[in-house]
């Protein structure tokens, strides 16, 4: 947890929205894996955390704006929980130290909001929290989006967008947790061993620094399949390995990255070739990153970038900026940018995809490829988002687009085949923009072709 004084300015910038009314709040809570008593590693949900600190099952945050109070409700702690858990610091005790001075039972939560008026709660993401709050209130759970304030869902998505210093600065440490799962793959693979020998390796590092996975890990030699989560693979001299994984910190912060490395240590000079060209597209993202620039933007460019490339080596024909336009690219790289990152990896987009990354000046593209781009609007100073450019080969989207004669005054098919059997190359940071540009977030890690091999050559 950080100081109280920081959970209750963050109350306190949210109620500044409302004139009246009740903000509800709901935190997560165990979710079974098998049985209600094996459940999955839980995770608080990250909008409860960001408001009221604490990482329990079970709690319900209320921000009364009427009658000026806040108070946590749930279950406290009994003997019979210690028993099985050990000594527990009481729930009434811990929500002082984010700034509560109330905690109730749950069960007086129902009695508490009878007869109140402009109830205020975000659209859910979870079918219980959903069935909990409709009960609570009486309404019907399979119309519940028809109840959900879309006014709080704006008013939180401005706040957490901007990152402060203290949420920065956990990042970063998510971030280097992050950088460790990547240097102890490139440190451990071999020829000859599976793909889940080397994700054993990533996973290893999240453990000993009391972190856990942002999200499932992806690792290939199959680079061309954008999340690969099968692990069976032999990985071979000359293969690839594409690996996107992240971490989430004991504070509930994210990392995000993705390499690509050989396995043998040395890149073919096609892989190296293709890989350059994924450089030159991530640098040319981070210098044009900067306050008041579109995101959609600075996608668009980078497509451009590596148009321009892919057209030197006779994959591509005519004009760049007609052929990205058309959207004639997007054989190669058919996802988006990049996306806002925080407190989960793609960062409150449990408010939906088009509220965290769009807003009223620019509307989602329904252009395939540009479709993906979960991140399209203006970039402002405390934005923290991933830059992951990537350029892949794949196969069935070659031959439904070769057989539907797609963009053949763009495409030079007979030299694209050619590349039927590479795989695939994404080159991810976590990125901050700051008054003078983008900061890659994070200790120094190596990035380019060149500082690959040598990093693996010691």
């Amino acid at each position: 947890m950080f100081d109280k004084e920081i959970y209750v300015e963050r109350r306190k910038k949210l109620k500044e929205n409302f004139k009246d009314g009740i903000i509800l709040i709901p935190g997560n809570n165990y979710s079974p894996l098998d049985c209600k008593d094996n459940c999955y590693p839980f995770l608080q949900d990250a909008t409860f955390r960001y408001y009221f600190g604490l990482s329990h099952p079970g709690l319900v945050g209320i921000i009364d704006i009427d009658n000026d109070k806040e108070i946590i409700f749930g279950n406290d702690y009994t003997i019979s929980d210690i028993i099985w858990m050990g000594k527990q610091k009481y729930l009434k005790e811990l929500v002082f130290e984010v700034g509560i001075k109330s905690f109730i039972e749950i069960e007086e939560l129902k009695s508490y909001l009878v007869k109140r008026k402009n109830i205020r709660f975000t659209n859910q993401y979870r079918e219980d929290i959903k069935n909990f709050i409709s009960s609570l209130i009486d309404i019907n759970p399979f119309n519940f989006d028809d109840y959900t304030s879309f006014e709080l869902v704006n008013a939180i998505i401005a706040q957490r967008n901007i990152k402060s210093d203290v949420e920065i600065k956990e990042i970063e440490k998510a971030v280097n947790i992050t950088k460790e799962m990547h240097l102890a793959a490139i440190k451990n693979v071999r020829i000859g061993m599976k793909e889940f020998e080397l994700v054993a390796e990533v996973e290893h590092a999240t453990k000993k620094n009391n972190a856990y996975f942002s999200f499932q890990t992806i690792l290939t030699k199959n680079g061309q399949i954008l999340h690969n989560h099968y692990y069976g693979n032999t990985l071979k001299s000359g293969d690839l390995v594409l690996l996107d994984c992240g971490a989430i910190n004991e504070n509930g912060y994210c990392g995000d990255m993705t390499t690509t490395f050989p396995v043998s240590g040395k890149f073919s000079e096609r892989q190296k070739l293709i890989h350059n060209i994924v450089r030159d597209m991530f640098d040319k993202a981070v210098d044009i990153s900067k306050v008041g620039v579109f995101y959609r933007d600075v996608h668009l460019e980078v497509c451009k970038v590596m148009a321009k490339n892919l057209k030197k080596i006779g994959l591509l024909k005519g004009n760049v900026e007609e052929l990205v336009s058309k959207g004639a690219h997007a054989l190669f790289m058919p996802h988006g940018l990049g996306h806002m990152l925080g407190m989960t990896v793609h960062d409150m987009e449990n408010f939906g995809e088009i509220n965290v990354g769009y807003d009223k000046e620019i509307q989602k593209s329904k252009q395939f490829g540009l479709s993906s781009l979960r991140l399209g609007r203006r970039l402002q100073i405390g934005y923290v988002f991933t830059i992951e450019p990537g350029i892949y080969f794949i196969p069935d989207l070659f031959e439904k687009w070769k057989k539907e004669k797609l963009y053949e005054e763009f495409l030079n098919y007979e030299e694209i085949e050619k590349y039927m059997d590479f795989g695939g190359i994404r080159m991810e940071r976590d990125i901050l923009i700051t008054e003078n540009g983008a900061k890659i977030l994070g200790e120094s890690f190596p990035r380019t072709a060149d500082e690959i091999e040598e990093f693996m050559a010691r």
